[in-house]
């Protein structure tokens, strides 16, 4: 069953209307006893770094999560600032990241950008896949995926890049680390590819 994490930030319920839509079990989650039912979680994000950690941390499911994703190895998929989550810090904010995977959020630097307005970057844009993972079988990386964001994650490590994007410069617009998973763009709001994302997520399998 796919847990979908709602501790008050991301679209759910389009997430949770394209797991029905393929008749894949899931379940919004917003307690932390209910963590245990899931054998894969969804991270959503919308918003700024520090709000959507405050909200984490006040939901009361950190800890937990920190659990299940770091000891009993549960698969997770962050999505836009769910994924920039996943790194140690952001230069929007203050508060520390989960730090599951090595890395800092920096912001665009607008004079890279050659288009106005520079920020955010918004739309749709294709991905360069960087190393072939099943997450992205059936994927047109040309007809790509929608963004909303003006941060990037800098990975520390080049091997947690799952595939890249450019905005002015080239970023991680996906990374990973073993069975967490982050996406910077919006899979909810990207047509057919993202719902094949979401399904390749669902029947990922791990030993």
């Amino acid at each position: 069953m796919i847990g979908i994490v709602d501790y008050g930030s991301g679209n759910i319920y389009a997430i949770a209307t394209i797991f029905k839509n393929l008749n894949i079990p899931h379940k919004i989650i917003s307690k932390p006893d209910e963590l245990e039912e899931a054998s894969k979680l969804i991270l959503p994000g919308v918003g700024a770094f520090d709000e959507t950690m405050q909200q984490l941390i006040n939901s009361g499911l950190q800890e937990k999560l920190n659990y299940l994703v770091l000891e009993k190895k549960i698969p997770v998929f962050g999505i836009c600032v769910g994924m920039q989550i996943l790194g140690n810090g952001s230069d929007e904010g203050e508060l520390k990241g989960l730090g599951w995977i090595p890395g800092n959020v920096k912001k665009f630097d607008e004079k890279t950008i050659p288009n106005k307005p520079h920020l955010p970057h918004m739309g749709w844009n294709t991905i360069k896949n960087n190393n072939n993972h099943p997450i992205f079988n059936n994927i047109d990386e040309d007809f790509g995926f929608y963004f909303v964001h003006s941060y990037y994650f800098e990975c520390e490590n080049e091997e947690h890049i799952l595939s890249k994007c450019n905005y002015g410069i080239e970023f991680a617009s996906s990374i990973y680390s073993n069975h967490i998973f982050g996406m910077q763009f919006h899979p909810e709001k990207s047509h057919g590819n993202g719902v094949q994302l979401l399904k390749n997520f669902a029947e990922l399998e791990y030993a």
